[in-house]
């Protein structure tokens, strides 16, 4: 046991740097525009982190597998402290960047390291996610905010009565949110270790299994959790008013659509659904919870036509989304080297 804590470790740090980051992208409109208490969002995103990392995990996970399947402990220890330690960097310098990004960066370092071939296919799957992903975000942004601007025009409601709608519909867009975050990157979290023998299935019954991988993923939410709690602040003043200053009604718009992006890219059930009447599947992928809600806050900014965008916090932005999967296949290949030619670890 101690020697599985000491591998999972790096998973766990990494579930931390989410963490750390991405409570940002469900609760840092919210608590920018001050219709949410830090502590209260903490506490919601931490609960609602776990239950979607356990109950719809699996998808989005086993798209990474494809990218590359790590099957050593010391291989997986050292690609996630690799993507970890580039999300404790970014979150330090207060840049929201991709937790996708990371760990897609730290794998193809160890593919190369492996002299594996990447599967391009795969891999250019991902990679467009990383565009679609904002796209879809800004989109949906745009939309809602001019239905919502209708609504409102054409009903009269009591403006303190507004604010109290508001206020909990932030609630429930951010607990929907931390759910997606969860289901969405405990792939990035935990998915290097799905296929090494870290832990066995518990048969509680004739029924009811808890499995390995069910208590990876909720090792991670725990991890996840831990990080909202403790160094998440920073990058929430970032979301929350650094790109653009959002309205409670604003912010309620950018937090659902973001958290709408990150549901479609983890639900397995829409995935089968689509498929089961020849339509178009989306794509199960860990997409970045930090490029939905950059996403949908651009979107709101242009649907308000522009004019105070924080431009030079988008550019700050964007050079993350590029430093981020490169900075993560370097440290990755680097750190696998260090394992297996000093302590003699097999990571391959």
């Amino acid at each position: 046991m101690p020697t599985i804590l000491f591998f999972i470790s790096s998973g766990l740090f990494l579930g931390w740097s989410v963490g750390a980051k991405d409570a940002a992208n469900v609760f840092g409109t919210a608590v920018g525009a001050r219709m949410i208490r830090f502590t209260t969002a903490a506490m919601i995103c931490s609960v609602f982190v776990i239950i979607g990392a356990v109950i719809s995990g699996g998808g989005a996970a086993g798209t990474l597998g494809k990218l590359g399947s790590i099957h050593t402990m010391a291989g997986a220890f050292t690609v996630a402290m690799a993507a970890g330690v580039t999300l404790f960097f970014m979150a330090k310098w207060g840049i929201p960047v991709s937790t996708s990004q990371a760990i897609v960066g730290a794998i193809i370092g160890w593919n190369i390291f492996s002299h594996i071939s990447t599967d391009y296919h795969v891999l250019t799957t991902i990679v467009s996610t990383w565009l679609i992903c904002p796209l879809l975000a800004m989109i949906f942004s745009i939309i809602i905010f001019f239905i919502a601007k209708f609504c409102l025009a054409n009903v009269r409601i009591n403006i303190l009565r507004l604010d109290s709608y508001t206020r909990f519909g932030l609630i429930l867009a951010g607990a929907f949110g931390s759910y997606s975050l969860g289901a969405n990157n405990i792939g990035n979290v935990m998915g290097v270790f799905v296929s090494t023998a870290l832990f066995h299935d518990i048969n509680l019954g004739s029924s009811v299994v808890i499995t390995r991988v069910d208590q990876l993923f909720f090792l991670g939410g725990l991890a996840i959790a831990v990080g909202v709690f403790t160094y998440s602040k920073k990058v929430i003043h970032t979301v929350g008013t650094g790109i653009y200053q959002l309205s409670p009604m604003a912010a309620l718009i950018a937090v659902f659509s973001s958290s709408l992006v990150l549901f479609l890219f983890a639900s397995q059930d829409l995935h089968d659904w689509l498929i089961r009447y020849n339509l178009p599947a989306i794509p199960l992928v860990p997409v970045s919870s930090s490029q939905a809600i950059v996403g949908a806050i651009f979107g709101i900014g242009i649907a308000k036509g522009g004019r105070d965008l924080k431009f030079s916090t988008l550019g700050k932005i964007g050079i993350g989304w590029v430093v981020t999967p490169l900075m993560a296949a370097l440290l990755s290949y680097v750190s696998l080297y260090f394992v297996q030619n000093v302590f003699l670890s097999k990571v391959n």
